[in-house]
C-alpha cells in the first residue's frame, strides 16, 4: 500500500520527506496547522521554530476564543470529577461538542454523592430545538430571551440575578432563581465551539457575581480536546498558546497576525504544512500556496505538493492526549496498531533534513 506521494505520484517516504524539507527550506513565510497528539504537537512546534513558521490548530477559531478567555479575562473553573460528585444544579451554556455526550449523559443519569441534595436540576441556555439526546428524558428548563443570542441572554440573566431591570425578561427566570437559591453547588458547562468571546466573558461575570453571596463555578469542555492539549503543549514550550509565530527568531503570540486561515487567504503565507486526523475539515485554500499534508489517507490529497500517510494517535499507535473527562493528559494505547508512522516521527524526519544539527524535544 502506498503511503507517500509527491503530487499524485507514489514515492518512498524518505523521498517525500526530503521534498517536503526542500520546500520548507526555500519558504520565506511557512505556516503550520495541526490536529494531533502531544508528541506530534511538540515536534511541529520545534520544526516551526527551525524554519521560522507561524502555527495554529486546525480548529483555530474556537481554540482562540477559549484561550482568549483565560489569557484576557480569567475564569473560575473546576475539574470534571468534582462537577460529577458535587454539582446539584447543572446549567448547559450554548451548544457543546458531541464528544462530551457520554459525560453529560453520565451527569444526567447520576446524582451527586457529596451534596445534601440527592438530585440534579438541569437548565439550558442558548441551545435551540429539541432537548439534547444525552439528557435521556431528564427534565431540563430552557432559559431564553426571545430570539436574542447567547451573549444577550447571559447578560439579561446576569442583570436579573443582580436585581436589575431588563427590557425583556429571561423566560422561566423564577424557576432558575428558585433552583439557584436551593442549590449548594451550581455549575455552568461551556465551550468555545459556538460561544463567542462576549458570551464566554459574560458567563464568567455571572459566576463571579454568584460567588459574592454563595458558591458557583464553571466547567470548561474544550471545543477540541486535541486543540486544548496542543494549547497546553505550546504554552509550556514557548510561553504562548497557538497562533504563535517564529518569524523573527523568537516566539510571538498574536491571535490576529498568526490566524493561519487569514494568512493563507490574504496571501501572506507561501507554504502550508497541515498535520490532521482523517476527520479534520478541508485545508483552507490559498492561491499559489504549496500544501504539505500529513494525515491518515489511502490516496494523495488533491492539490497537495506532498502527502504522507500517518497513523491516528490512540488508534494506529500509542499516544499521549488531553482528556476533558479527567481534565489532564493521559496515555492512549493503540486500539488497532498498524505500521503507519506517527506524526512526530515524520515531522522529526523532515526536521533532520532541514537542519541536521538541530535538537528535538525528548
Amino acid at each position: 500500500m502506498a503511503v507517500a506521494w509527491i503530487g499524485n505520484r507514489e514515492t518512498l517516504v524518505e523521498h517525500a520527506v526530503a521534498h517536503a524539507a526542500a520546500l520548507l527550506g526555500s519558504s520565506r513565510c511557512p505556516v503550520f496547522s495541526f490536529d494531533t497528539d502531544i508528541h506530534g504537537t511538540r515536534a511541529a512546534i520545534a520544526l516551526a521554530e527551525q524554519v521560522g513558521a507561524a502555527y495554529d490548530h486546525v480548529e483555530g477559531a474556537a481554540l482562540a476564543r477559549e484561550t482568549a478567555l483565560f489569557t484576557d479575562k480569567g475564569a473560575m473553573t473546576i475539574a470534571p470529577g468534582e462537577a460529577r460528585r458535587r454539582a446539584d444544579m447543572v446549567v448547559i451554556v450554548g451548544d457543546l461538542p458531541e464528544a462530551y455526550d457520554g459525560f453529560l449523559a453520565d451527569l444526567a443519569n447520576s446524582v451527586p454523592d457529596l451534596s445534601e441534595k440527592n438530585a440534579r436540576e438541569f437548565f439550558l441556555i442558548g441551545t435551540g430545538g429539541a432537548m439534547p439526546s444525552f439528557l435521556n428524558g431528564t427534565k431540563a428548563t430552557r432559559l431564553s430571551v426571545g430570539k436574542a443570542g447567547l451573549a444577550a441572554t447571559l447578560a439579561a440573566l446576569r442583570a436579573q440575578c443582580a436585581g436589575r431591570k431588563v427590557s425583556t425578561p429571561v423566560s422561566k427566570f423564577d424557576n432558575f432563581a428558585a433552583a439557584l437559591a436551593a442549590a449548594k453547588f451550581p455549575i455552568f458547562l461551556f465551550s468555545g465551539l459556538t460561544s463567542d468571546t462576549f458570551a464566554l466573558e459574560m458567563l464568567q461575570g455571572l459566576v463571579a457575581d454568584l460567588n459574592r453571596k454563595g458558591r458557583a463555578s464553571s466547567l470548561h469542555l474544550p471545543a477540541s480536546e486535541s486543540g486544548w492539549g496542543g494549547a497546553l503543549a505550546s504554552t509550556w514550550m514557548t510561553g504562548f498558546a497557538p497562533r504563535t509565530g517564529f518569524g523573527r527568531g523568537f516566539p510571538e503570540f498574536d491571535p490576529w497576525r498568526f490566524d493561519i486561515e487569514r494568512m493563507i487567504a490574504e496571501g501572506e503565507a507561501d507554504l502550508h504544512l497541515r498535520i490532521a486526523r482523517g476527520k479534520s475539515g478541508p485545508a483552507p485554500k490559498g492561491k499559489g500556496v504549496p500544501l504539505i499534508v500529513l494525515t491518515k489517507t489511502p490516496k494523495p490529497v488533491a492539490g497537495a505538493a506532498v502527502t504522507i500517510a500517518i497513523g491516528e494517535a490512540g488508534v494506529d499507535h500509542d499516544a499521549v492526549v488531553y482528556s476533558a473527562r479527567t481534565g489532564t493528559l493521559h496515555s492512549a494505547v493503540a486500539t488497532a496498531p498498524t505500521t503507519l508512522p506517527s506524526a512526530a516521527e515524520i515531522i522529526r524526519s523532515i526536521g533532520s533534513h532541514v537542519s541536521p544539527e538541530a535538537g528535538w524535544p525528548c
